[in-house]
């Protein structure tokens, strides 16, 4: 381990990381079937199969040298809690609570608020999110520490980027980028779903739905695009977590999407998330909320 002081980054490596294990996210059978075709899940997850999958999830995460910390059962929040990133972003001040887009999951950044006040999230809490506005972690990227990218779509909207922006100051360049309609308010459709930076100079995406001068942008900052085809756009090839420049851990069953990694210098390690992932629509930077992370 090293010495040096945490980054605002989404690439640099991962030292401290929170989940939610879906036995405190799912709870029980009856749970599931409870809220399962409510949230637009896929289908019914397995709380069995769902634990093991989320076990070997956080084996990965601990084996690259991040801390582990678990987010508590918590009555406000629904199996959609599994995702937590969504429910609050970093900052150098501490963490930021989101308001949520999807009014099902209006409860989830008061849980981790909750969390945090009892200790299993060492964060400090720097600001929140007021009524109208909304936000959420999912469109939310740290492009270096001065630079945060906002997607403006259906579960973030102005006024939230505009808090967003008076909370951070004027340390901080905040880049709104427009989201696509897609399948329409219902679906899931963040920034995060677009693009993951996996090193300083590299990230995935998926330019069919990139504005063109966002992708022109990303160019112009000498970022190398590795292009998901359409065929692993919907099994969230996009949906990339770095665990340190170069490393990254991503969904089992993009193998174009993981070839195209290696060619571009990148160590993939693959985690299978039927039950945790592909029924939610949420792949690994979904399930996690980085807390911190370090250059080396």
């Amino acid at each position: 381990m090293t010495d040096a002081p945490p980054v605002l980054s989404e690439v640099d490596r991962l030292t401290r990381v929170a989940v939610k294990h879906p036995r405190d996210a799912f709870i029980d059978a009856r749970t599931i079937e409870r809220q399962w075709r409510e949230l637009r899940f896929m289908a019914a997850p397995d709380l069995d199969r769902a634990s093991r999958e989320h076990d070997r999830f956080v084996e990965a995460l601990e084996s690259a040298g991040a801390r582990v910390h678990l987010l508590p059962r918590d009555e406000g929040t629904t199996l959609d809690s599994i995702y937590v990133r969504d429910a609050a972003i970093v900052s150098g001040r501490g963490l930021i609570l989101c308001r949520m887009g999807k009014p099902q999951r209006a409860g989830e950044p008061a849980a981790q608020e909750r969390a945090a006040a009892a200790g299993c999230l060492p964060a400090a809490i720097a600001g929140r999110i007021e009524a109208p506005g909304t936000l959420e972690g999912g469109d939310v990227i740290w492009l270096d520490a001065r630079t945060l990218v906002v997607g403006r779509g259906y579960r973030t909207n102005a006024e939230g980027i505009r808090q967003l922006r008076a909370i951070l100051g004027g340390e901080v360049d905040v880049v709104e980028v427009g989201l696509p309609h897609w399948n329409g308010e219902q679906d899931v459709m963040h920034l995060m779903s677009l693009i993951s930076p996996v090193d300083h100079d590299l990230a995935v995406v998926y330019s069919r739905l990139l504005p063109v001068p966002f992708r022109e942008w990303l160019l112009d900052r000498g970022i190398r695009l590795v292009e998901v085809p359409d065929d692993e756009f919907d099994s969230m090839g996009t949906n990339v977590l770095a665990l340190a420049p170069r490393r990254c851990l991503m969904l089992a069953g993009n193998p174009r999407t993981r070839a195209a990694l290696e060619r571009a210098g990148a160590e993939v390690i693959e985690y299978e998330g039927t039950e945790i992932s592909v029924k939610g629509a949420g792949g690994p930077t979904c399930l996690t909320r980085p807390l911190e992370r370090v250059a080396d």
